[in-house]
């Protein structure tokens, strides 16, 4: 049994995996950019702050079909996947797989609540990791039960958020839907403030994140089973066929379907706090087909062109996908917060848009510079170093 502590070098790694991973990376700030950028309420009701009508209306629109709890979708589903392909691999090597697994995971989640508490409360490393931690214990289950397992935990927070819609009401979600004008124009002014005072919102919003991980748990821990399964089954590594993406694209449309009537019944009912929860389970049912139709398009791709321009870029971002998601949180708080260019609640939504190209360049530009001299980003050989306990080689070979 060999004791090789070295972690995957880049010569082993899946190129469909990682374009798929840098794929998802920059779709998200599509929407992460919404908070970045102003008050969090609009993330889940866009009338809640700015101008909503016009170009501003399509620009939001066009986020929330395309984009909203999609990339996310497929971010999650890979970190579950990154679990089975992590221990694996380690143990092949005759690693302590599951042992390593924790200590990586306890690093994540270290560095996600120094995310969280210093920089941006929408962090989602640390929901990734406890969700890590627990279902590392499922790791050996055949495709088929993770799958079941996954959906199963899927619909269960439909049933609560059903069941609270019925039972409650718009109150159940009253705060967080339509918040005061006071407490708008208070987070605008914190925003635009100083580090220090931004800790005032901040870290509330961050700890009432944290503590509602036991609900996010279902989604998340979820949405990884089905990563898990879908990397059993080889559906996110490239090895099934074309025609198995194809319907995974045909489902992806059925997707979208779904939910722009969600749209038309939100608008239908006045975007009314009563209407909400159920508005938001069109989106979280339709977000995981038009998810599946996002990784079918990008596995024909990189099967058709697997050295192509456009596959190479995405991998590279995937491959520093740890870098460019705090990249993306640097970027936008230097930006938006008062400790930057202080242009929080200022930004409108068709504007967000050429921000987030803007960042798309430079972490594209970036990534694709760095790994012609170093083997990881610098994020992941610091993750990589603390795992093992030992100092990783970081340059490419001459």
């Amino acid at each position: 049994m060999t004791r090789d502590a070295r972690p995957t070098p880049p010569s082993e790694r899946i190129v469909s995996l990682d374009a798929l991973r840098g794929f998802a990376l920059l779709g998200i700030l599509v929407i992460n950019i919404w908070v970045f950028a102003m008050p969090e309420a609009t993330l889940t009701n866009p009338t809640a702050y700015g101008d909503f009508t016009g170009a501003n209306y399509w620009a939001w629109f066009v986020g929330h079909v395309f984009a909203q709890n999609k990339f996310i979708t497929i971010f999650s589903a890979l970190f579950g996947a990154g679990i089975l392909l992590f221990v694996e691999s380690k143990e092949e090597k005759g690693q302590p797989a599951v042992r390593l697994h924790y200590r990586r995971t306890a690093i994540l989640i270290a560095i996600g609540l120094l995310h969280a508490y210093l920089l941006w409360y929408g962090d989602i490393l640390v929901a990734y990791g406890v969700s890590g931690l627990v279902l590392i214990a499922v790791r050996d289950l055949d495709a088929r039960k993770l799958a079941a397992l996954g959906g199963l935990f899927l619909l269960i927070l439909m049933a609560l958020r059903l069941f609270a819609a019925v039972a409650i009401g718009g109150e159940a979600i009253a705060g967080v839907w339509a918040p005061t004008e006071a407490a708008i124009r208070q987070e605008v002014a914190t925003y635009r403030g100083g580090w220090v005072g931004q800790l005032d919102h901040r870290v509330p919003a961050a700890f009432r994140r944290q503590t509602g991980i036991v609900e996010s748990f279902w989604q998340i821990g979820g949405t990884m089973l089905l990563g898990m399964a879908l990397y059993r089954w080889g559906v996110l590594t490239g090895e099934r066929s074309p025609a198995l993406y194809k319907r995974l694209v045909g489902l992806g449309v059925v997707g979208l379907a779904i939910v722009v009537a969600g749209v038309g019944y939100i608008e239908a009912n006045d975007w009314s706090t009563d209407a909400a929860l159920f508005w938001l389970q069109f989106n979280y049912v339709g977000s995981f087909l038009v998810a599946g139709g996002y990784v079918g398009l990008v596995m024909l791709y990189a099967k058709r062109r697997p050295d192509g321009p456009v596959t190479k870029v995405f991998a590279a971002v995937g491959r520093t996908a740890f870098t460019n998601y705090l990249l993306q949180t640097v970027l936008a708080t230097s930006i938006f917060y008062g400790h930057g260019l202080g242009l929080f609640g200022s930004v409108n939504r068709v504007e967000q848009y050429g921000i987030v190209l803007a960042i798309w360049v430079v972490q594209v530009v970036l990534s694709v510079a760095w790994l012609k001299y170093y083997r990881y980003g610098p994020v992941e050989w610091v993750w990589r170093t603390l795992t093992y306990g030992e100092r990783q080689p970081l340059k490419n070979p001459d």
